[in-house]
């Protein structure tokens, strides 16, 4: 890939198409608006200047963006980097807690936030974020007790991200950054439970563009591109922002729940032919019953049907979890449509290994991404034997520069070119790749990291929980989702209420994907003789019952 040394990547994504001739085409569809590529120009050039001009964002400096998908994501992300500042996408679903600690890590002086957000973050006490001067609000007022300087943009008018941007100027000469300078964060939680933030670079899209988006999906301007997954994650924003922005395509985006019927009614609303979504999104989706969404659905397509009307899809995308052999075949059983699976990460920005249209191995996550290269090491770092299990370690010219603010790890994390994944695999006689599980115990729920130090923390502050250790637990479709193992405080009986209870406890503190599918009360938990437990003899003891 060969880029100009000085390199603005929103240039590259937004920028050029203009010149190409698709100012006129439709860049974004989200419920009833269009935003042409014209208009997204604008929308960037206005929002970065007015950061840089009038809230004196500056060049490095961070901005939150705490936003649903909607253009205001788009027009947010793109206007920060062409400032040369690093836009922070945050996850949507977290809580109070994740927010105050992810807000003071990145020290952004400005947060743009979607209205129906305000209430959770409204939670945290002024005094505790230092950092944070604007809060921006999209989609509607709301009173933040943050400054939002000189500007009025927070003092309960309609749209404050709006007046912002009318305030800036719709011409914007992009920073002159390096291609290899930071042009974004993403956080990805750690081992610990912390949040961590992977310092992107400016060349780090166009290297998943052209490897994933063309080398393997083959995606095109005429194209169509619907993600169930988020824009905050690192999944959802190449399949919903940059990759169609890659190559001129349209992308569908939809600010709500990603509920089975939600998902549905969008797919013949919006008829997308690129369609992305995380196992247990194809699971959901499987399980749901046509009937039930039949008020949702466009009255055009309703005469006659007998099942969702998938028929503009022309291919389905599967990452953040294994899928499971059985879900491909199901969905394919049923709509005729092949789901296209792979691996990759927030560290790489998105896949590096993936399976390929007309050739597909159901239940493996394929073969090589263009670009990218792989070893399968074993605990002394040599290379294994083809067909045994090992520590997988991914080159790549997409991988995160370091770990924000935390050193050890990136350095236990990142050797040199290559990257621990933190994933076993193995390889077979013809290349393709099969997950054998986490290196360490960390659960990825709905293609989203939990960890279990995290959720057992929150469980212990109960007042009926003695000690608990949470682990992984396949459901009926053979997706992980997290199971707790309590031990009890003296006097205490353990019964379904209790259980409810304390998957309700959780709940109210942690995102909602973190929470305990399952809850089992047991006398003790398996430890080392320094008092360490061994979450793998209950890991042993589930898979013998069955």
């Amino acid at each position: 890939m060969n880029l100009p040394e000085v390199f603005n990547v929103a240039t590259h994504f937004v920028d050029r198409h203009i010149g190409e001739g698709r100012g006129a085409k439709v860049a974004i569809e989200c419920g009833d608006e269009r935003v042409t590529y014209q208009q997204l120009l604008e929308r960037v050039n206005r929002t970065g200047s007015a950061l840089r001009d009038h809230l004196g964002v500056r060049q490095e400096e961070r901005v939150a963006l705490l936003l649903l998908d909607t253009p205001d994501f788009t027009s947010s992300f793109f206007g920060a980097i062409k400032i040369g500042a690093v836009p922070v996408p945050i996850n949507t679903l977290w809580k109070t807690a994740e927010y105050r600690y992810v807000f003071n890590d990145s020290r952004a002086r400005v947060l743009i936030i979607s209205a129906a957000l305000l209430p959770e973050f409204e939670r945290i006490p002024r005094s505790e974020l230092p950092h944070l001067e604007h809060v921006i609000v999209s989609g509607g007022g709301g009173s933040t007790g943050v400054n939002s300087g000189s500007t009025g943009v927070n003092s309960g008018s309609k749209d404050p991200l709006y007046l912002l941007r009318a305030e800036g100027s719709p011409e914007l000469v992009a920073a002159p950054t390096s291609k290899d300078e930071a042009a974004f964060w993403l956080y990805s939680s750690g081992s610990t439970g912390a949040p961590k933030a992977c310092v992107h670079l400016h060349h780090d899209m166009v290297v998943c563009a052209e490897s994933f988006a063309k080398g393997v999906m083959g995606i095109r301007e005429d194209d169509r591109c619907f993600s169930v997954p988020k824009l905050f994650f690192a999944y959802g924003i190449g399949n919903a922002m940059y990759f169609p922005l890659a190559v001129g395509a349209t992308s569908i985006l939809f600010p709500g729940p990603p509920l089975p019927a939600n998902v549905y009614a969008m797919i013949e609303a919006h008829r997308p032919t690129l369609f992305f979504s995380v196992p247990t999104g194809y699971a959901m989706m499987l399980s749901h019953p046509f009937d039930s969404a039949e008020r949702k659905r466009p009255a055009s397509l309703r005469a006659g049907q007998t099942d969702f009307d998938l028929s503009t899809v022309r291919l389905a995308v599967s990452a953040g979890e294994s899928l499971p052999a059985a879900l491909f075949e199901r969905f394919k059983a049923r709509f005729g449509v092949d789901i296209i699976d792979g691996i990759g990460s927030t560290e790489t920005l998105h896949m590096f290994i993936a399976n390929r249209p007309g050739a597909i191995r159901p239940g493996s996550s394929g073969v090589m991404v263009p670009g990218y290269e792989a070893r399968i090491l074993n605990d002394d770092g040599h290379p294994v034997k083809r067909g045994d299990v090992g520590h997988l370690y991914i080159k790549g010219d997409s991988i995160c520069a370091c770990y924000w603010n935390q050193h050890e790890k990136t350095k236990a994390t990142i050797s040199g070119e290559w990257i621990r994944t933190g994933d076993t695999y193995s390889q077979d006689e013809d290349g393709y790749f099969w997950h054998g599980g986490r290196s360490d115990d960390m659960l990825k729920v709905g293609g989203l990291w939990v960890s279990p130090t995290e959720v057992e923390h929150v469980l212990i502050e109960h007042p009926a929980v003695q000690e608990c250790a949470v682990i992984a637990r396949e459901d009926r479709d053979g997706l992980v989702k997290p199971h707790a193992c309590v031990v009890l405080r003296a006097g205490i009986s353990g019964d379904d209420e209790l259980a409810v209870t304390l998957q309700g406890f959780v709940r109210q503190k942690l995102a909602d994907y973190k929470r305990p599918r399952w809850v089992e009360f047991v006398p003790e938990l398996p430890k080392t003789a320094t008092g360490k437990i061994q979450r793998y003899q209950l890991r042993d003891r589930l898979t013998a019952r069955g």
